[in-house]
C-alpha cells in the first residue's frame, strides 16, 4: 500500500508533546509544582487524534482487508516495543521490591491486563482513582491512557476508512467523527455526575477528546491546508490565536480540579491543543511562539516524550516504596533516572523499530499476528515472574512471608496421612462465608464450632482459625465483610448500605445455622487508626474519635443496640466472644520493614506505642465491652493486648525479630499463631463455663 504525498515535519507538534509530557511528570513527580498538571493527557489525546488521522489520510484507496492490516502493523511498530520493554522492567522491579499487599493488590492484574491495552477497565472496576493516594503505589497506573489510545485505535481505522475514497465519503466521515464526538461528550457529562472513576478512565467517556483531533485534522484538509509543506503563509491574526491557546492550557495546568475531569473540566486543554495544532501549522521557525516550540531541547523531549511517559511512572512508584520521594533530592534523581531509561529507550528501543526497514519488506498481516504473538509472550513471561516472586524478592516482608502475612496457617497435618484442611464458600448477602473444616484425621477433641464476623481484622485471624480447625476438629464459618466492622462501637463505620445488608445476612445465616455451645467470635477494629498503609491522619482526629463528646455518645448508643443483636444470637445457645482492642501503631510495620524503607515520612513515628498510652486510649472501648458483656447471657471479651504487648513501657510491633502485625493494626502471621494457645484456651473455658 502505497501513500500518495509524503507529509513534512512540523516541528511545534513534537513541541506541543514537551509540554504535554513535562506538565504530567511535574504533576507526577510533586503536583504542587503542576496541580493541573494531569491534563497534559488530554492533550496527548488530541495529538494522537490528529497525528494518526494524517498519517494515514495519503493513503491510496485499497480494500479493507489491505488497509487494516497496514494500519494495525504501524500501531504495532510505533508503541508496542517500547512499551513490553517497560512493563517486563517494571514487573521485574515490582516483583523484587514491592510486597503484596491491600496496598498493591490490584497492581499486577494491571500490569497483565496493560500488555493488551486494557489496564483502565481494571483501575475502573477496582474503583482506583486516579487522585487517590493509592493509585500512587500502582506501577502500571499510567498504562490507562495508553489503553484509551489502543482501543480507539481498534475503532479508528473502521471510522476513517472511507476518507481515501475522497469525495462526499470524506464528508461521511467527518459526519461519522463528530457523531460520535458528541455521543461521548454526553456520556462523559452524565458518567462525571454518576461515577467520576469510570469517567476518567473509559475510552467511551475520552473518545471525544481523541475525535477532536480526528475532526481538527479532517476540517484542515477539506479547507486546503497543506501538509506535504513546512513552512506556509498565514494571517497574523494566527500568532495571537496561538497565543490564546498557550492560555487556555496555562490555565489547564494551573487551575483544573480532579473533581470536574474529563468534562468539562478537559475542554480547556483540548481547546489550547487544537489551537495550537491549527494555528501554528505552517508557522515558520522565525515566528516567537514556533522559536520556543522548535528549540532544540524542547523538540528533544517531544521527540522521546513517548518513552518518558512510559518510564517516569514506574521510577518514581518505586522510589515512593523504598526510600521516598519527599526530599528535593530523591524527586531529582527520580526524575533524572527517568530521562536516563527514556533515552535509553528511544534510542534503543522505539526508534530502532519504528524505522526497521526490513519490517517493510514482510506482509504487514504477518506483522500484526508476530506482533500480538510477541505481546502475549511477553504477558505470559511477566505471568512467570509474578509467580516467582516468592522466590526472588528482595523484601524482607516476602521472604518471610508466614511471619507477615496473616492469611496463611496450616493446611496439612504432616502426622497424619492424608490430614489436611477443607475450604468451603458460601454466598451470603452480595459477601461470602468461608467454613474451615478438617478431613481424613484423628477424632475430633469436642471443642465448639467457631462463627466469626467482622471486618478485615477478622479475616486477618485466617492462619489462627485453621490452626485450630486442625487442633481441635471444630469447624470455623468466616463471614467475609471486609471494610466493615461488627460491633465495633463506631457506628459511624457501619452505616453504608453495603455493610448493613451483609452484617444483616450474615445474622441471618449465623442463626439458622448455630447450636447451643457453638461460639460467635467478634474480632473488628475498635480503636481509629492513627496511620493508613499509606497515610498519616491528623492525631487529633483519632482522639477525638474516643475521648470526643460525639463518640462518647455514639458509643453508648451502639451498646444499647449491640445488646438486642447480641441477645437474637445468645437466644440460641451460642456463646459470644468479642475481641478487645488489640494494639494499633502509628507506623505500618510492612512499609517500614527494609533497611531503605525505615526513613520514609510514613515510618517517622516508629514502630513502637507507649504501653500506658494504649491502655488509656483503649479503656473507654473496654470498658463498653464489659458493659455488653454484662448486659448479655454467654457473653465474654477475650483480650490479646497483654500477649501481644506485655507489661513494660512500650509496646513493639515485633517480638524476637517477628513482626507481630501486618500494617499499623492487622495482627501478622506469627501474632496470630503467638495469640492461638491462649484464644483456644478462652474459647475451651467460655463454651464450658456457659453450658454449666
Amino acid at each position: 500500500m502505497q501513500t500518495r504525498t509524503q507529509h513534512a515535519y512540523f516541528p511545534h507538534v513534537d513541541g506541543l508533546r514537551a509540554v504535554a509530557v513535562l506538565a504530567v511528570v511535574f504533576y507526577h513527580l510533586h503536583s504542587a509544582w503542576a496541580p493541573g498538571g494531569f491534563a497534559g493527557v488530554d492533550i496527548f489525546f488530541v495529538i494522537s487524534g490528529f497525528i494518526v488521522s494524517a498519517s494515514v489520510s495519503t493513503l491510496d484507496r485499497s480494500p479493507i482487508w489491505k488497509f487494516l492490516p497496514f494500519f494495525y502493523a504501524r500501531r504495532i511498530q510505533r508503541i508496542a516495543p517500547a512499551l513490553m520493554v517497560c512493563l517486563l522492567a517494571t514487573n521485574l522491579a515490582a516483583a523484587l521490591l514491592i510486597p503484596m499487599s491491600w496496598l498493591s493488590g490490584a497492581n499486577q492484574q494491571t500490569g497483565i491486563y496493560a500488555f493488551f491495552g486494557l489496564s483502565n477497565l481494571i483501575l475502573a472496576r477496582t474503583n482506583n482513582d486516579y487522585f487517590s493516594p493509592v493509585a500512587e503505589f500502582n506501577p502500571y497506573m499510567h498504562t490507562w491512557s495508553l489503553s484509551v489510545e489502543e482501543q480507539f485505535y481498534f475503532a479508528f481505522p473502521f471510522m476513517f476508512f472511507a476518507w481515501t475514497f475522497a469525495g462526499k465519503w470524506r464528508r461521511f466521515t467527518v459526519v461519522l467523527f463528530g457523531a460520535v464526538l458528541l455521543a461521548s461528550l454526553g456520556y462523559s457529562a452524565w458518567m462525571g455526575n454518576t461515577d467520576k472513576t469510570t469517567a476518567f478512565y473509559m475510552i467511551t467517556s475520552r473518545f471525544w477528546q481523541l475525535a477532536a483531533g480526528v475532526l481538527l485534522f479532517q476540517a484542515m484538509n477539506l479547507t486546503g491546508r497543506r501538509f506535504d509543506v513546512a513552512d506556509q503563509p498565514s494571517p497574523r491574526w494566527h500568532t495571537w490565536g496561538a497565543m490564546a491557546s498557550i492560555g487556555l492550557i496555562a490555565f489547564s495546568f494551573a487551575q483544573s480540579r480532579p473533581d470536574r475531569f474529563p468534562f468539562p473540566g478537559a475542554l480547556p486543554a483540548v481547546a489550547g491543543a487544537m489551537g495550537l495544532l491549527f494555528f501554528l501549522h505552517g508557522k515558520s521557525r522565525t515566528n516567537p511562539i514556533m522559536r520556543v516550540l522548535a528549540a532544540r531541547p524542547v523538540l528533544f523531549i517531544g521527540r522521546i516524550s513517548y518513552s518518558l511517559y512510559l518510564w517516569h511512572w514506574p521510577v518514581f512508584v518505586i522510589f515512593r516504596w523504598t526510600i521516598g520521594l519527599d526530599r528535593g533530592s530523591y524527586r531529582m534523581g527520580a526524575l533524572a533516572i527517568a530521562f536516563v531509561l527514556a533515552v535509553l529507550s528511544y534510542y534503543f528501543v522505539e526508534k530502532p523499530f519504528r524505522n526497521l526497514k526490513s519490517v517493510r519488506m514482510v506482509p504487514r498481516t504477518a506483522v500484526v499476528t508476530t506482533g500480538f504473538a510477541l505481546i502475549g509472550m511477553c504477558a505470559w513471561f511477566a505471568t512467570q515472574i509474578n509467580a516467582a516472586q516468592p522466590k526472588i524478592s528482595l523484601s524482607t516482608v516476602v521472604q518471610h512471608a508466614s511471619d507477615w502475612y496473616p492469611d496463611g496457617g496450616v493446611d496439612i497435618d504432616p502426622s497424619h496421612s492424608g490430614c489436611s484442611i477443607r475450604t468451603g464458600n458460601a454466598p451470603v448477602g452480595t459477601s461470602n462465608a468461608i467454613t474451615f473444616s478438617r478431613q481424613n484425621c484423628g477424632p475430633a477433641t469436642g471443642t465448639p464450632r467457631i462463627y466469626a464476623i467482622g471486618d478485615s481484622h477478622s479475616t486477618a485471624y485466617v492462619g489462627m482459625y485453621k490452626e485450630y480447625v486442625m487442633r481441635t476438629g471444630a469447624s470455623v464459618t468466616v463471614y467475609v465483610n471486609g471494610g466493615c466492622p461488627f460491633m465495633s462501637l463506631q457506628p459511624w463505620r457501619e452505616t453504608s448500605e453495603p455493610c448493613r445488608t451483609n452484617s444483616s445476612a450474615a445474622v441471618t445465616d449465623m442463626l439458622a445455622r448455630i447450636e447451643p455451645g457453638d461460639v460467635v467470635f467478634l474480632p473488628s477494629l475498635r480503636m481509629p487508626r492513627f496511620v493508613d498503609q499509606y497515610y498519616v491522619f491528623p492525631e487529633n482526629e483519632a482522639l477525638d474519635l474516643i475521648f470526643g463528646d460525639a463518640a462518647i455518645k455514639a458509643r453508648a448508643q451502639a451498646v444499647i443496640d449491640g445488646e438486642k443483636v447480641l441477645k437474637r444470637l445468645s437466644g440460641q445457645g451460642a456463646v459470644i466472644v468479642i475481641e478487645a482492642p488489640k494494639p494499633i501503631f502509628k507506623a505500618p510495620m510492612y512499609r517500614c520493614a527494609e533497611p531503605y524503607n525505615r526513613s520514609l515520612p510514613i515510618c517517622r513515628s516508629g514502630t513502637a506505642m507507649s504501653r500506658p498510652e494504649l491502655a488509656s486510649l483503649r479503656k473507654p472501648i473496654v470498658d463498653s465491652l464489659q458493659q455488653l458483656a454484662a448486659a448479655v447471657p454467654n457473653t465474654r471479651v477475650w483480650d490479646p493486648f497483654p500477649i501481644l504487648c506485655p507489661p513494660a513501657t512500650q509496646c513493639s510491633g515485633y517480638s524476637s525479630g517477628h513482626p507481630l502485625f501486618f500494617d499499623s493494626d492487622h495482627i501478622s502471621g506469627y501474632g496470630a499463631r503467638l495469640v492461638y494457645p491462649a484464644f483456644e484456651a478462652f474459647v475451651r473455658n467460655a463454651a464450658a463455663t456457659a453450658t454449666q
